[in-house]
């Protein structure tokens, strides 16, 4: 495990000790170089510390430096425990203003504590930043309803005064520094901030929740790793289904395996394969960034590397179309069930490669491709559920009929709960998985989109499933922790949804793609989409999702998350007042859906933007108009009474 600290000690012995000494503890384990201007940061930070502390009352305290923050993959500066509370500072030396990305910074690590350290739930939590050349900037004490204060900012001659009044008016019962930092830490990140933290060299313990309920990502990392080297050292091919709740982190699995053996010159040489375009762009351009910053490589070279290990299966399937054996011994399938079936494989393949006898499924050609290695090969191919949302879509059938019919050399390994679960695809049954290998761990039980609401993708189910009595059941138990609200007035979802956001947490606007008529209210699903600059730009540019201006659909959104969403609800899957109906916008007027497949993919739409969310959701429901026949009132107002009734609540 990853070192929660690179110095940690009572504050009565911090004081009294040598800030070399000090220096000397914190620089050791550091993996980076350590550059002048670090140590010196280090040196003032210690320096300042000593200084404002000395005078006051220290036997019950204890503090931190360089204290790991999982889910956003950094460290605070300083974690203080004193008074019973716990003080987050980050420093910023030299400085002289506030800047609001600070802010953020500052404001990101005290929540990060507050809603994943255990040993931080029911604690008073402030953060303070400190920009050592400005001038006094102290304000009032402002805490949340979930005891996490809004950022303090004070120059450096104020931490005394500001540690002491602080622990004077707000002192809370005391506690051991030592045993709050051991206290179980159960980071729910983004994959966005996941795969960031892994390609920084954490370990995937780090940011996974080591404590959740069922099986966690470290098992089934390790029994992949197990079953990798099993092929290699017997010489055999494996495909692993790996399945599980929506959220429950399969994708980061995969990310992690790959950047595990990035390498082409290894012999477990792996590479991560998604079609779905925006969380591969969006992942190769975070790497990138955040490596760039870390390092002295420009974005361009490091872009470079992780379009390697993190590919679109398009250009890794067209690349095999002449028949060469690929480099890769291990290929982890993102979303497998969303491979093509034959009829739309053979058409793409016929009109836009020109192979004109090629009639092969994506499933059955992908495994050809590594079935080309002569001694061992692995697949894996990560199984999620109600996601089918395109034409064609093959599921988890199209892989079982093209191991049973072509590849029955390979073996096969899944969980025991392929088949439970409503996330599973239709079309496969028992028979099916007569001859494969179970492994329980090759199965996620447990979400972790939602650290507030682990019943949401459960909710979610009943409510696409017509069924309200279910949903308002959960509701109940979720609104406490997870707020679903809905509006008939986007503008006051809009600044509902602003007014929850605090730090650094990501806010957007999602639709179905087939929400035309909501143009009429202000979004466009329809707009040229950039995905990279709409989830990964900061706060203040206007292509960001934060701006709630640009429209992300399922095909954009499917794979990534944010904290808060505001989801418009078109009459494309509209409510009678009896069950759901559904209709399609073509030309200038709706048209119903009439085959089921179509209708599973409109289902499935909805399922991915109202699960989204991890903190919280508002759903705005047009009230339509009479004088606009492809905007009735009617064919929304009885989707608005369902939704109340299933326990969504107006605001």
């Amino acid at each position: 495990m990853t070192r929660r600290a690179f110095y940690s000690a009572p504050l009565d012995e911090f004081l009294l000790e040598n800030p070399q000494a000090i220096l000397g503890k914190i620089s050791q384990p550091h993996t980076q170089d350590i550059k002048h201007q670090q140590t010196s940061a280090w040196t003032v930070q210690i320096a300042a510390i000593q200084t404002a502390l000395i005078n006051i009352p220290s036997d019950k305290g204890w503090i931190f430096f360089e204290f790991l923050i999982p889910r956003m993959g950094r460290r605070a500066d300083v974690v203080l425990i004193y008074s019973g509370i716990i003080f987050v500072l980050e420093f910023k030396i030299g400085a002289s203003n506030y800047l609001s990305q600070d802010l953020r910074q500052t404001h990101g690590y005290a929540l990060d504590l507050k809603n994943f350290h255990r040993g931080s739930h029911g604690k008073c939590i402030i953060p303070i930043l400190v920009a050592t050349a400005t001038e006094s900037s102290f304000s009032d004490i402002c805490f949340a309803a979930d005891h996490v204060a809004s950022p303090i900012c004070i120059n450096i001659d104020q931490l005394h005064p500001t540690i002491t009044q602080i622990s004077i008016q707000y002192k809370q019962p005391d506690f051991r520094g030592d045993e709050w930092a051991k206290t179980g830490y159960m980071p729910t990140p983004t994959i966005v901030e996941a795969a960031q933290a892994l390609y920084a060299s954490h370990n995937v313990e780090d940011i996974a929740r080591n404590e959740a309920d069922n099986q966690n990502l470290g098992k089934t990392c390790n029994e992949l790793i197990q079953l990798i080297h099993q092929s290699r050292t017997q010489k055999s091919k494996i495909i692993c289904f790996v399945t599980g709740v929506p959220g429950a982190g399969k994708t980061l699995i995969g990310v992690n395996l790959a950047n595990a053996h990035s390498i082409p010159e290894e012999d477990e040489y792996s590479v991560f394969l998604s079609g779905n375009g925006p969380l591969v762009t969006v992942l190769q351009e975070a790497l990138a960034n955040d490596a760039s910053k870390r390092t002295n490589s420009t974005k361009a070279r490091e872009r470079q590397k992780t379009s390697q290990f993190i590919q679109n299966i398009h250009r890794f399937r067209d690349e095999a179309l002449d028949g060469s054996i690929p480099p890769e011994k291990v290929v982890i399938f993102d979303e497998a069930q969303r491979a093509w079936n034959l009829e739309q494989t053979s058409k793409f393949m016929q009109t836009k490669r020109g192979h004109l006898n090629f009639n092969q499924s994506e499933p059955e050609f992908l495994i050809s491709v590594m079935d080309r290695h002569q001694d061992w090969a692995v697949i894996i191919a990560l199984i999620g559920g109600g996601q089918e949302i395109n034409t064609g879509e093959a599921g988890l059938r199209g892989w079982l009929d093209a191991l049973e019919n072509r590849f029955t050399s390979w073996d096969v390994y899944c969980s025991p709960n392929i088949l439970t679960g409503n996330y599973v695809s239709t079309g496969v049954a028992s028979d099916h998985l007569k001859n494969v290998n179970k492994r329980q761990n090759l199965h996620l039980a447990t979400s972790m989109r939602s650290f507030r609401a682990e019943k949401l993708s459960d909710f979610v189910h009943h409510v696409i499933a017509g069924d309200g009595k279910k949903a308002k059941k959960l509701s109940d138990q979720l609104q406490q922790v997870y707020p679903l609200k809905i509006t008939r007035d986007l503008n006051e979802a809009k600044k509902w949804l602003r007014a929850q956001t605090r730090a650094n947490e990501s806010k957007g606007l999602l639709a179905s793609s087939n929400a035309i008529r909501l143009k009429a209210e202000g979004i466009h699903v329809k707009n040229r989409f950039d995905p990279a600059a709409w989830y990964l730009n900061p706060q203040e540019d206007i292509r960001s999702c934060h701006f709630l201006e640009e429209c992300a659909t399922e095909f954009d959104i499917q794979g990534l998350e944010l904290d808060w969403c505001l989801v418009g609800w078109d009459a494309d899957y509209r409510h009678n007042g009896s069950k759901f109906e559904h209709w399609k916008f073509k030309g200038t007027k709706w048209q119903h859906r009439n085959k089921d497949e179509d209708k599973r993919y409109l289902e499935n739409a909805y399922r991915v933007l109202l699960t989204r969310a991890r903190q919280g959701m508002v759903v705005f429901i047009p009230e339509g108009s009479d004088i606009d026949s492809t905007r009735k009132k009617s064919f929304y107002l009885h989707t608005y009474q369902y939704l109340l009734d299933c326990g969504f609540i107006t605001i």
